[in-house]
């Protein structure tokens, strides 16, 4: 197929796209959304492939230039075409927690944008990908650097805010809320002996268990106790 025929449906796909992408960024995966993303694909067809090269080659440009939120745009788009390829949602959800957040001015709108990017993985990325090592490995570490450290300035309202969703599915026994399971979460308490799950430490440690992250369950660790031993 000749460039001149397939760009315009490139083009037509792509804006699509994008339109899924704004909504998805405003509402992971609202109720009109399931049309809205078949109407997307049926327009991209055969030129999936093609599309996706687009898509990515664009999203380089506006990360270069700085263009965070446009890129979340394309992100969605991409964790619409390429469901199944764990570097598109570790790519989305990465901008989302540590490039989008950043630009926002408060600390409660940085959290929006941080627990977006840790939903995305959680919710989405590793339902469609369970057994990604890569998917397991980046929510890990977001529970542990993101949320657990204080690199960001909004880190102790980040804790606040998991606190209290953990003490609320814990009231109400609804862990699954959380896609976790209470007999792997007994086994982590089990072999550190660490019980706290307010602490998202614990969290890093729980979800890079299931990834064979070593590394990151030691260091999650390593904090942890210090943190418990204040």
């Amino acid at each position: 197929m000749s460039g001149r025929l397939w760009m315009p449906a490139v083009t037509g796909a792509l804006l699509a796209l994008t339109a899924f992408g704004q909504l998805a960024l405003r509402a992971r995966r609202p109720a009109s959304a399931p049309a809205l993303a078949e109407g997307a694909l049926a327009a991209v067809g055969g030129l999936r492939s093609i599309a996706a090269e687009v898509i990515w080659f664009r999203a380089d440009r506006l990360q270069e230039e700085g263009r965070y939120v446009e890129l979340a745009q394309l992100a969605s788009a991409l964790t619409l075409m390429e469901p199944h390829t764990p570097e598109v949602w570790s790519y989305a959800a990465w901008n989302l927690a540590y490039n989008v957040s950043v630009m926002m001015p408060t600390h409660e709108d940085r959290w929006r944008w941080v627990f977006a990017g840790l939903r995305l993985l959680r919710d989405e990325g590793l339902v469609l990908n369970p057994r990604s090592p890569e998917l397991l490995r980046e929510l890990a570490w977001m529970f542990e650097l993101k949320l657990g450290t204080s690199i960001d300035s909004a880190a102790p309202l980040y804790r606040e805010r998991w606190k209290a969703i953990v003490e609320d599915v814990r009231a109400r026994g609804a862990w699954d809320e959380l896609r976790m399971d209470p007999k792997e979460m007994l086994h982590v308490e089990q072999s550190t002996g660490f019980t706290d799950w307010t602490d998202p430490q614990l969290s890093a440690i729980y979800w890079g268990a299931k990834g064979g992250c070593s590394d990151i369950v030691q260091q999650a660790a390593t904090i942890y106790r210090r943190n418990h031993a204040k």
